[in-house]
């Protein structure tokens, strides 16, 4: 993989002429305001009001405690930001322009006391040509912007008459109402696993724009590159000639006889290629051109693990009289193709035995692979405080876990560039997704107008970056809300499946068709993918919905079963081709929950952890919804309890931590298991070719089901989706109703890989038992498959010995070849299986030892006594550590050498000596030693 240690891909307009100007807004100063409350303070651009009446000291830290239900006020009222005079401003400009990249949400903007405009769309970049209105200022001017109450305004909307209304439960109401009216983030409005802050703001860039004449500001622009015949949705020809598909979108003068010219650049700053764009067709907003470059003329982007990230930068040039560049704009960009495949199965892939039915998974450069990763959703629920830092170190730890792909879930907000950059550099897949979800939307011609130019800047911002891997309508659409009217008003179906199609196909859908050759769309996660394709339409997409076959495989699946006493039941897992979210709850490290709440608010159901607790949401303002949430704390308490030792430590502290660090294994022992299931899938007759947990991170410090909390930590998920989407893995599957057990190693290598397999069985002492199941097996599985290597039924061969006694271990070790590699390597795993549930096992203490190496930089974990089950390396707080391997098991007299990676440390190294190592013998036991916990808020 190749690193990059800068990165380019936002659009920079170059433009000629020294009078021509570009202010950033945010170098002047700003207050904001609200009268009504005698509320007048600091600001800053781009920025949200809650940010700047915290820094101010206005309120308290928002995520501290029970502030998201205290600072509520905030969010109901009205906040202006307000400039100091716009000094250094042209005098003999032909034209000047306030360019906004994104004001949340809805604004009234004033300059020089003059009304420029209203906004009412997130997401949208806005542009107001204030020529006029600058021209009549008599001092400096300055700028103010009047954000509304969305929470207010959403519901005066909803209140208008004939508003569009739904059937019973179609609209989730997560927290505060009537989101589905407006365009915000609408996790902003609260959702199960993050507070309702709902902030307003300048969140965004923002600029003034002075122009000479003739002059032009490119303030956006499409760069679409894809093989020659290629439409989305469509298996392209991986011989045919690369066209590069160049769009400006700007604002300006633009002389009649303007020509487009192109430079392509490799990462070591030498030119590929250069010349002149054909087919130049110049409006007044666009300049678009298009050239075509044999195949090879560049190397191919790869996703992580699949090969290079070869990047190239791409400058085109507006070019005038005299060859006079009037805007020249670069991105970084590369070469590869990425495809959902939705066709039907094959006869040739029936011959191999595929369920027939159609398929559902992505081709990266005519490569089918399997896609492993997780769900992300905002790290924060304020967006100006996501750096690009902060984006590294979540990208290092997707890396760290073997992950190629990441959805950037439905209802957050579209990702920043700078996160598409990084996912360039290090080869992660962004399946991308307008941002709608959990609920159907109005369909009237100004909604779906705002939602048009919305999707038009988005799909024009990103198309560019090799990670964007796909357009989705929205979330959980079809599968979920569809449904949901055809249970509850079925008379009332083909209406709303019509309002559906209006929006998600023939709006957000055309827009993508029209704009991109090279990203494929489908209207819904999750669904059965098309039924037809009929490119004759301007959106060719024909939805299957449940126009299916019986004995056929349909589409990709999401998975929810709070029913912990059948988690491991493979039987109760879906069946589909791929798999892009499913998960289980867990709380947070104590580590995390000292970052946000007091010491006396430590234990599992207090009222402030109940209350943070958002699963299940309250559906409205109720600041008391302590039944709700103490549905969801009780599936994580009865998990435990179905699976695990009941912690019942001395210290009442060091209880929370155990009772939060069980909730942490049952979920990582879900998810792993889910993981294997769907892997296993590569070599069953549904073809299953991805999975994608629910989900990557946090947004604050509450039981989610991120494997990764806010600060950087991994939970225990996190270290075991590192091990289980390596290439080779092991697995078993015991189903405990019948004793059948069977032994599968799963490859998604590109070529097939043959070895061993090793079935050992242990008593939890360490003792090794005569089992009449064979110790060993050939392995040899195929490309992107699973071979089974052992099955057994323990009901015949353990029928003499004590299950709750017994633990078997699997290894497998296989030589193969890396994906996209000539060379051959040896790939190994091992994993384990307790024969009756923990919480039933014959524990022995394992005696655990671990030590620390000033030269080598890595601890030694040894199992002195017996078997150790879930080895747990813990720190304290102040560093965010990412160990090399964590939550394993160890034979007895095994040891484990442990490297480490440091994310970030506050505490001098002084972590190291703070290390503490535990298993699941000592959630038996009454005491357990924690690592030094720092309180960050003994007050609020």
């Amino acid at each position: 993989m190749t690193r990059w240690h800068s990165h380019a891909a936002v659009a920079v307009s170059l433009i000629a002429g020294a009078a021509s100007q570009v202010l950033d807004l945010s170098t002047y100063d700003w207050t904001v305001s609200n009268p009504d409350l005698n509320v007048s303070v600091p600001g800053s651009l781009p920025s949200q009001a809650h940010l700047d009446l915290y820094n101010a000291r206005v309120i308290g830290d928002p995520y501290y405690g029970l502030n998201n239900f205290n600072l509520r006020w905030v969010a109901f009222n009205n906040w202006t930001y307000t400039s100091a005079p716009l000094t250094g401003l042209s005098s003999d400009a032909s034209a000047t322009w306030l360019v906004f990249n994104g004001l949340d949400t809805f604004a009234s903007i004033d300059l020089c006391g003059q009304h420029v405009a209203s906004t009412n769309n997130q997401f949208r970049q806005w542009l107001f040509d204030v020529s006029s209105i600058l021209s009549s200022c008599s001092d400096d001017p300055f700028l103010s912007i009047n954000f509304g109450s969305a929470p207010n305004i959403a519901a005066d909307i909803a209140a208008e008459p004939g508003q569009e209304t739904w059937p019973f439960n179609v609209e989730i109401n997560y927290e505060i109402p009537n989101r589905q009216f407006i365009r915000k983030e609408q996790s902003d409005f609260g959702w199960d696993w993050g507070p309702a802050f709902a902030p307003a703001g300048p969140w965004q860039p923002a600029y003034i724009v002075q122009l000479p004449s003739p002059g032009v500001y490119v303030h956006n622009s499409l760069f679409d590159i894809y093989r020659e015949g290629q439409l989305p949705l469509l298996l392209p020809n991986q011989t045919a000639p690369w066209v590069i598909n160049a769009s400006l979108d700007y604002v300006g003068t633009a002389p009649s006889n303007v020509g487009l010219s192109y430079t392509l650049k490799d990462s070591s700053n030498t030119t590929v290629s250069s010349g002149t764009l054909n087919d130049v067709n110049i409006t007044d907003s666009t300049m678009t051109g298009k050239v075509t470059l044999p195949d090879g003329s560049a190397d191919l982007w790869w996703p992580s693990g699949l090969g290079n990230q070869s990047l190239y930068y791409l400058t085109v040039s507006a070019v005038g009289a005299g060859n006079t560049t009037l805007a020249s704009v670069t991105k970084r960009t590369a070469f590869r193709t990425i495809v959902l495949n939705e066709f039907p199965i094959t006869d040739l892939q029936l011959s191999q035995g595929v369920a027939p039915g159609n398929n559902w998974h992505f081709e990266i450069n005519g490569h089918e692979f399997y896609a492993k990763g997780s769900n992300f959703i905002p790290p924060d629920a304020f967006w100006p405080r996501v750096t690009q830092n902060r984006i590294q170190q979540l990208f290092d730890s997707v890396i760290d876990a073997h992950q190629n792909m990441l959805r950037v879930w439905a209802s957050g907000a579209y990702s920043p560039d700078f996160m598409y950059d990084l996912a360039d550099e290090m080869g992660i897949l962004l399946w991308s997704e307008f941002e709608f979800g959990d609920a159907l939307y109005p369909v009237d011609a100004d909604f779906l107008e705002n939602c048009r130019q919305e999707a038009y800047y988005q799909v024009r911002r990103n198309n560019h970056h090799p990670s964007l891997a796909l357009w989705a309508g929205g979330n959980e659409l079809e599968n979920l809300e569809l449904q949901t009217v055809n249970n509850s008003a079925p008379e009332e179906f083909d209406r709303y499946q019509a309002e559906y199609e209006t929006l998600f196909l023939n709006t957000l859908g055309e827009t993508v068709f029209n704009n991109t050759h090279s990203i494929s769309y489908t209207p819904s996660s999750t669904s059965n993918g098309w039924l037809s394709l009929d490119f004759d339409n301007v959106q060719p997409i024909t939805e299957r919905y449940y126009n299916t076959t019986p004995g056929s495989v349909y589409g990709e699946t999401d998975f929810y079963n709070y029913n912990s006493s059948i988690a491991f039941n493979t039987s109760a897992l879906p069946v589909g081709r791929f798999s892009n979210e499913f998960g289980y709850h867990s709380m947070p490290s104590v580590q995390s929950w000292a970052e946000a709440i007091s010491p006396e608010d430590w234990y599992f159901n207090s009222t402030t952890v109940l209350l943070r607790n958002q699963h299940y949401p309250p559906g409205s303002l109720n600041t008391s919804n302590f039944y709700n949430t103490s549905l969801g704390m009780g599936e994580m308490t009865v998990a435990v309890e179905n699976w695990y030792p009941v912690p019942a430590k001395t210290d009442s502290v060091a209880n929370f931590s155990a009772w939060c660090h069980a909730t942490q294994i049952f979920q990582a022992d879900f998810y792993t298991f889910e993981i294997e299931f769907y892997r296993r899938g590569s070599g069953m007759p549904n073809r299953q070719l991805g999975s994608l947990y629910w989900q990557l991170e946090d947004i604050w410090q509450g039981p989610t089901w991120a494997g990764i909390e806010y600060d950087g930590r991994w939970k225990v998920l996190h270290y075991k989706a590192k091990d289980i989407y390596q290439n080779v893995i092991i697995t078993p599957f015991l189903n405990r109703t019948t004793g059948d057990l069977e032994v599968y190693v799963t490859s998604d290598l590109w070529t097939s890989a043959s070895g061993s397999a090793n079935f050992s069985w242990y008593s939890w002492d360490g003792t090794p038992l005569n089992v009449s199941t064979p110790s060993e097996a050939t392995v040899n599985v195929g490309a992107i498959n699973t071979t089974r290597v052992l099955t057994t039924n323990i009901n015949d061969s353990l029928n003499n010995f004590n299950l709750s006694n017994v633990v078997l271990q699997v290894q497998t070790e296989v030589q193969g070849s890396p994906i996209n590699q000539d060379t051959t390597q040896t790939f190994t795993h091992s994993n384990w299986l307790a024969i009756s549930r923990l919480n039933q096992a014959n524990f022995v203490d394992p005696g655990l030892t671990v030590s620390y190496s000033n030269s080598t930089k890595k601890f030694t974990v040894t199992a002195t006594s017996g078997v150790a089950a879930w080895v747990w390396l813990d720190y304290g707080s102040g560093a965010v550590i990412a160990f090399d391997d964590n939550a394993f098991w160890l034979a007895k007299g095994e040891s484990r050498e442990i490297g480490y990676t440091t994310k970030s440390d506050t505490t001098n190294g002084a972590w190291i000596n703070g290390v503490t190592v535990q298993s699941m013998y000592n959630q038996t036991q009454p005491d357990l030693t924690l690592p030094p916990i720092v309180v960050a808020y003994p007050n609020p």
